[in-house]
């Protein structure tokens, strides 16, 4: 028969995560070890414990729930029974985070340690993102301190064990709480949680085993890189706490705004404002391209306002693979405001010429009309 993990905390079936944690509070008041050192309440600890451990976690209480028992089918427990140890294992943990600190000894968090991470970041403009580039960039970081190697001694020094903590990197103190006597660790105030001290340290960086310096390093930016993406330089970060070794550092690029091409993502977009006879004609017009240099692009006769002209391969490239995007040129074309008399001529006679075609007023609904609903609905929803 299934356990009643309801029961043991004294809860209903519907009880909210609040009430849960109220419940065993309350019973962890009267059955901790550290308030109650009887037998039968330690047994009794531990039975709330595994009961609060599965009734707080949704996947073993839904378990529970449809009349199984979570622990006894090996849903992350070993029943009332075993387990828990001296210190409890997570249940401890689980109690700790309640009442701010227990008796178990984590240990020394050594002296060596890894460094952080730094990050840097460059301002590129199109071009050097399209092609790719080397820099040389300077940086201000922890350094492994050349006088002691990272050990942090002066000459042939050693360090030696606290003895505030004797080595075990934390002290222990008993406090007056709601549950009684309890006993709380906390770092070693002396040697920081280390264990160690040194008495006599080195000179250069005062026993941390490294110094901050500045100083010059190339940074090889890949061709296709946009805004926001960053390079990785491994071990170029901070040295770590007595020489650990060194983190990353992260070289995050910063696109600059083009005079002529905006980009989306590998594709390239520009505008080309073309005269109306132009545009009826057809004509050929050249743009300084970003990798291919001057490019025709061809407007054929005919072209009405708003088309676009795809050239195919002529984008950025991808990081990875180097194939390149498109070239998106947007048509604009440009009806003269003002005429003199004799373009007015030649503009009635070609009227009189095409006297077929006239103005007529076209539903705002109809498919790819290219009314104004169309319009305004293509440019805020991109269709």
């Amino acid at each position: 028969m299934a356990r009643d993990y309801y029961g043991l905390l004294g809860v209903d079936k519907d009880a909210t995560d609040t009430e849960l944690k109220r419940a065993y509070r309350k019973l962890a008041r009267t059955y901790h070890p550290d308030v109650n050192p009887d037998e039968a309440a330690q047994a009794k600890f531990k039975e709330i414990s595994a009961a609060y451990e599965v009734l707080s976690d949704p996947e073993k209480r839904r378990i529970v729930d449809l009349g199984g028992d979570p622990l006894e089918s090996g849903g992350g427990g070993n029943g009332f029974g075993g387990g828990f140890g001296g210190g409890f294992g997570g249940l401890g943990d689980v109690f700790e985070a309640f009442f701010g600190g227990g008796a178990a000894s984590r240990g020394p968090i050594g002296r060596v340690r890894p460094g952080s991470d730094s990050l840097l970041r460059m301002r590129l403009d199109l071009t050097e993102c399209a092609t790719g580039v080397t820099k040389r960039v300077t940086v201000d970081t922890a350094v492994l301190c050349d006088g002691c190697q990272g050990r942090g001694t002066n000459g042939d020094s050693r360090p030696m064990t606290c003895d505030t903590c004797h080595g075990r990197g934390e002290v222990q103190s008993m406090q007056r709480s709601l549950l009684g006597q309890v006993m709380t660790s906390r770092p070693c105030p002396t040697c920081r949680g280390v264990g160690e001290v040194i008495p006599d340290p080195c000179h250069q960086c005062g026993g941390d085993g490294r110094v901050r310096s500045r100083r010059e390093i190339s940074v090889k930016i890949p061709a296709g890189v946009g805004d926001g993406m960053r390079v990785r330089l491994a071990a170029q970060g901070e040295v770590g706490p007595g020489g650990g070794p060194a983190g990353d550092l992260y070289v995050e690029v910063h696109e600059q705004q083009h005079d002529i091409f905006a980009r989306d993502g590998d594709d390239l977009h520009c505008h080309i404002s073309v005269p109306m006879v132009d545009a009826a004609l057809g004509t050929t017009v050249t743009v300084d391209a970003i990798l291919d240099g001057a490019t025709d692009i061809t407007i054929p006769a005919g072209t009405q306002p708003g088309a676009t002209i795809v050239l195919r391969g002529q984008g950025m490239p991808q990081v990875r693979t180097g194939v390149r995007g498109d070239l998106h040129a947007h048509i604009e074309v440009v009806v003269p405001e003002r005429l003199d008399s004799h373009d007015t001529e030649l503009l009635r006679k070609f009227k009189e010429h095409r006297d077929r075609e006239t103005a007529e007023v076209r539903s705002a609904h109809t498919p790819n009309s290219g009314g104004l609903f169309s319009r305004l609905r293509e440019t805020f929803t991109g269709r």
